[in-house]
């Protein structure tokens, strides 16, 4: 997959002046570093067409030393077919989202399964640890580690929430259209592929 060599570089300075504004102590290298960021605020919105306020939210808005975001995803099969949600632009993808603060990324993922599929699970094994840059479309301005987990239904049902409007199990051969930005047909692929393994070697980049 090609990267946007620009963005990289945006992205690079950026990181470089967050991390100058958490360990900088002269007042006017602070100011230069400040200043640093705000530009590539402004040549990231220009670049992406994104209104400014809304890359500083996304790209400006962490202290400290950057790092990538968490990103859990889970695979819960049930007799041959894989677990989708659908979310309310149309598009579905597997049960997931950032993981937060307080928990651990098992943990996230059993939580976010419940929260959009209504379902509990039983987390079995990792099945890939992805960056995202390398994997799915549109790029982000920040790094995205993906982790994808093998899971088994408990108990539980569906009912629409303010993430998702409906969900479903699915084929590799019946996939519905997908938010590919999250997750697309070679990554579910790859989730078949590790629950039909005897012995599955976890992916990594």
């Amino acid at each position: 997959m090609r990267r946007d060599q620009l963005l990289e570089y945006i992205a690079e300075l950026q990181s470089l002046a967050q991390a100058g504004l958490h360990y900088c102590k002269d007042k006017y290298d602070l100011e230069r570093y400040q200043r640093i960021r705000d530009i590539t605020a402004e040549m990231m919105a220009l670049r992406t067409e994104l209104p400014l306020h809304i890359v500083q939210d996304l790209f400006c808005g962490d202290s400290g030393y950057q790092t990538p975001k968490i990103d859990t995803r889970a695979a819960v099969f049930k007799e041959g077919k894989i677990l989708l949600v659908q979310e309310e632009d149309g598009l579905w993808s597997l049960p997931g989202g950032w993981c937060d603060v307080n928990v651990s990324p098992m943990e996230n993922t059993i939580k976010e399964t419940k929260e959009e599929a209504g379902i509990d699970i039983q987390v079995h094994s990792v099945i890939a640890i992805q960056d995202r840059a390398k994997h799915n479309h549109p790029e982000y301005v920040y790094g995205i580690v993906k982790i994808f987990y093998l899971c088994e239904p408990l108990d539980g049902h569906f009912e629409e929430n303010l993430e998702t409007i409906a969900s479903g199990y699915f084929t590799l051969d019946e996939l519905p259209p997908l938010s590919e930005d999250k997750v697309t047909a070679k990554q579910i692929e790859m989730c078949f592929e590790a629950k039909r393994a005897e012995h599955w070697k976890v992916q990594f980049d």
